[in-house]
């Protein structure tokens, strides 16, 4: 990275952190009170930082499911011989090396968090501050494989990646998938459709040049030797861009229009054809993901739970970005957004000029020392239906926008990782695109499932696993029908 490059950078990391707007409650450790210090913390999950007090010593982060317990192990006083940070032994006589940080802490700050993924989340932007150079290696995240259309090539192909270039890329990311393998075989089932290459070289056509097996299967216009023009092989690459933002839907539409004309002509062979390859068609959509969608288009909501009593977590996410976690008042009677005086009365708990995360969702530090995450205001909810309240809350939450290629395939991977887990916590519902306008900016919240939202969140505040993903009415059942017939 050159020079101007660099101070680019350090510049974004500066913009960063003087964005942040959420804080950690902190408390300061005295050895001699610790019984007081541990009573006052509370027994829930929560994400922390382990202030040292040498100078220029790095902070212990981690998260943990009950805070209490957890400070109480690390900073308790050692049954046996604590040595070089580490406590031999046990009060029962068992021999074990447990680390004890009691003789090395100044500080403890902490924040609440409702749920694995929040915290998780939290962690990630913490880490991602304290750390700024070696944050990857302490989360071990996993880039989410992604299927990635090379449409400024002069001839687009399709290819499997891990990485996003930059935000300035002219190709289309669509994923994220569970797994490589998986991603590979979508692009390759996908393509039998279409007559795209799938060589990964660059192209020089030349009339003398042989083609490939692709090629001599008629399974590619082989633009390798000219056995097409420019501008058809550019109509079959929209095809299969279509193809993968809707899903696979454009191509329904299509077969299921040529199955029919045939029909209508006697011509049954073909129209037998044709149904044969919907059937294919619709096998390889039903193998993918709901979630794999055009990274860029990537929009929802996630339900997970709250720390706070009553309330829910939403988070939504934008162009595959997750945004700060907002709590949300079940029943409606949410406390109002904290004013500037309540903030300042706060301050005596809160970590001054705070070095917490931009964007990270931390809870704020209240004025009674618990956390708590921005909610929907009584004034605001009042006599206004869930539906409302949530769209309101998703139309003025704030969005977070990519930075760099980096922070963009983080969100992805944290994401990817909750998604398919077999057992996780919380819903996840995605936004359609209303009239399918690319450069369009839809509302937000605007083709979500609102009836599906609203009964979720009944269900994630009980604890409750998700239901059957079911039709909400008969309407949207034929409208699902006329959808997929391409009425």
């Amino acid at each position: 990275m050159g020079a101007a490059g660099l101070g680019r950078f350090q510049a974004s990391r500066g913009a960063l952190r003087d964005t942040l707007t959420a804080v950690l409650t902190r408390r300061e450790f005295v050895a001699a009170d610790d019984e007081d210090f541990f009573a006052g913390l509370p027994a829930t999950p929560a994400v922390f930082v382990l202030r040292p007090l040498a100078a220029g010593a790095e902070p212990y982060v981690s998260k943990t499911q009950n805070l209490r317990r957890r400070l109480r192990r690390l900073l308790g006083a050692a049954p046996v011989g604590a040595q070089n940070g580490t406590q031999v032994g046990t009060q029962d006589g068992s021999q074990g090396r447990r680390l004890n940080l009691r003789e090395r802490v100044a500080a403890v700050e902490y924040g609440e968090v409702g749920g694995d993924f929040e915290a998780g989340f939290t962690l990630y932007r913490l880490l991602r501050k304290e750390f700024p150079e070696k944050y990857g290696e302490r989360l071990h995240l996993r880039p989410a494989p992604l299927l990635q259309l090379l449409i400024e090539n002069r001839y687009p192909r399709a290819a499997v990646t891990t990485r996003i270039r930059s935000l300035r890329t002219g190709g289309a990311y669509f994923g994220p998938f569970a797994s490589r393998a998986e991603a590979e075989q979508y692009a390759s089932d996908s393509l039998d459709f279409f007559l795209l290459r799938r060589c990964t070289e660059e192209l020089a056509p030349d009339p003398e040049f042989p083609g490939c097996v692709y090629s001599e299967m008629k399974m590619c216009l082989a633009p390798c030797f000219k056995g097409c023009s420019d501008e058809r092989y550019a109509e079959e690459s929209a095809r299969v861009e279509r193809y993968l933002e809707s899903g696979g839907h454009s191509l329904v539409v299509e077969i299921g229009r040529a199955r029919d004309e045939a029909s209508e002509r006697l011509e049954f062979e073909a129209a037998a054809a044709a149904h044969a390859r919907l059937e294919k068609l619709k096998a390889v959509r039903g193998r993918i993901a709901e979630i794999v969608h055009r990274i860029d288009r990537l929009n929802g909501l996630l339900l997970q739970p709250s720390h706070v009593a009553g309330h829910i977590a939403l988070f939504r996410i934008a162009g595959g970005m997750i945004c700060p976690p907002i709590a949300f008042d079940v029943s409606g009677r949410g406390v109002k957004p904290e004013t500037k005086r309540a903030k300042g009365e706060a301050g005596e708990n809160a970590v001054a000029g705070s070095a917490a995360m931009g964007n990270a969702g931390l809870p704020a530090a209240s004025a009674s020392g618990n956390a708590a995450l921005p909610a929907a205001g009584a004034g605001a909810g009042a006599g206004q239906s869930m539906e409302a309240r949530i769209r309101e809350l998703l139309r003025t939450a704030e969005v977070v926008a990519p930075r760099s290629a980096q922070e963009w395939m983080e969100h992805l991977a944290i994401l990817k990782r909750w998604y398919y887990r077999t057992n996780k916590v919380g819903e996840i519902f995605f936004e359609d695109e209303p009239g399918g306008a690319k450069d369009a900016a839809p509302e937000a919240g605007a083709g979500l499932p609102m009836r599906r939202v609203v009964r979720a969140v009944g269900r994630v505040l009980k604890g409750e696993q998700p239901a059957g993903d079911l039709s909400e009415t008969a309407g949207d059942y034929w409208a699902f029908r006329a959808k997929e017939a391409g009425l």
